[in-house]
C-alpha cells in the first residue's frame, strides 16, 4: 500500500459543513488520501463526501447496525475494548501515525458535550509519537497546532486572530513577525493570558521559539467582531 501523504481523522464531535471549512480554511483538505473514523465520527463521512478507509474504536458511539454496515461495505474495522487507556481519537491518531502519514487533520475534536474530551484532543498534539508531523485540529471557528522550539510559519489570511499560548510550561525567546502585536525575544509564561488574540497583519507571518512549546490557535477574523 502507498504511504499516505495526508490523513483525515473524523472524531465524534461537531463538524462544520464542508462549505464552511473550505471558505474559512482554504486548502485544508488538499491531498487527503486516507480517512479514519474514530467510533461515532463515522457519521460525518457522508456529509463530507468521504469514504472511510478505516474505522477504529470501541463501538460505544455507533450503533451495531451502523458498524455492521461499514463492515459490509468493505471498511476495515479495528475494534477495541471499552476499558482501555486510549480514547478512540488517540487510537485513530496512532493508526494514522502507523500508516506513515506526514500530515494529519482531525475534525470533530473540539465540539461536543464533553469538555474534557476536547481538552484531551488538544493534548494529543503533544503525543510523543508524532515525530514532527504536521498535525492540526480543525473546525469552523478554530485551527489548532503545536509549535516547538525553532521557526514556525504563521502565514495566512490578514485579519485573522492568532493566539499563542505556552503549552506545558513557559516558552522563552518568543519572536513573531507579521502580527499586529510583536514579540521580540520575550517569554510567554504559563498561567498568563498575554499571547491571546493577536492579529495577523500580513499574509507572510512567522513565529520563532527558543525553548518550550506554543499552542497556536487561529480563528477567522469574523470572530473578533
Amino acid at each position: 500500500m502507498t504511504t499516505p501523504a495526508h490523513a483525515l481523522i473524523l472524531a465524534d464531535g461537531h463538524v462544520a459543513p464542508v462549505a464552511t471549512l473550505d471558505s474559512t480554511w482554504p486548502g485544508w483538505s488538499d491531498g487527503i488520501d486516507l480517512v479514519i473514523a474514530a467510533d461515532g465520527g463515522a457519521r460525518h463521512a457522508d456529509a463530507l463526501g468521504r469514504r472511510l478507509d478505516l474505522w477504529v474504536g470501541d463501538g460505544d458511539s455507533l450503533s451495531q447496525g451502523a458498524l455492521a454496515g461499514l463492515g459490509r461495505s468493505g471498511v476495515p474495522i479495528q475494534r477495541h475494548p471499552t476499558d482501555k487507556d486510549e480514547t478512540d481519537a488517540e487510537l485513530a491518531l496512532l493508526a494514522a501515525i502507523d500508516s506513515g502519514a506526514a500530515r494529519i487533520t482531525i475534525l470533530g475534536a473540539l465540539g461536543g458535550d464533553r469538555f474534557d474530551h476536547g481538552l484531551a484532543n488538544v493534548w494529543l498534539l503533544a503525543h510523543p509519537r508524532l515525530d514532527g508531523r504536521d498535525v492540526r485540529l480543525l473546525d469552523g471557528a478554530a485551527r489548532i497546532r503545536l509549535a516547538s522550539a525553532g521557526p514556525t510559519d504563521l502565514g495566512g489570511r490578514v485579519g485573522d486572530l492568532v493566539s499563542l499560548l505556552p503549552f506545558g510550561g513557559d516558552a522563552t525567546g518568543v519572536r513573531t513577525a507579521g502580527l499586529r502585536y510583536p514579540l521580540q525575544g520575550e517569554p510567554l509564561r504559563s498561567g498568563l493570558s498575554r499571547g491571546l488574540s493577536n492579529i495577523r497583519a500580513a499574509a507572510v507571518a512567522s513565529l520563532t521559539v527558543e525553548t518550550g512549546r506554543i499552542l497556536v490557535v487561529e480563528s477567522p477574523a469574523t470572530l473578533s467582531r
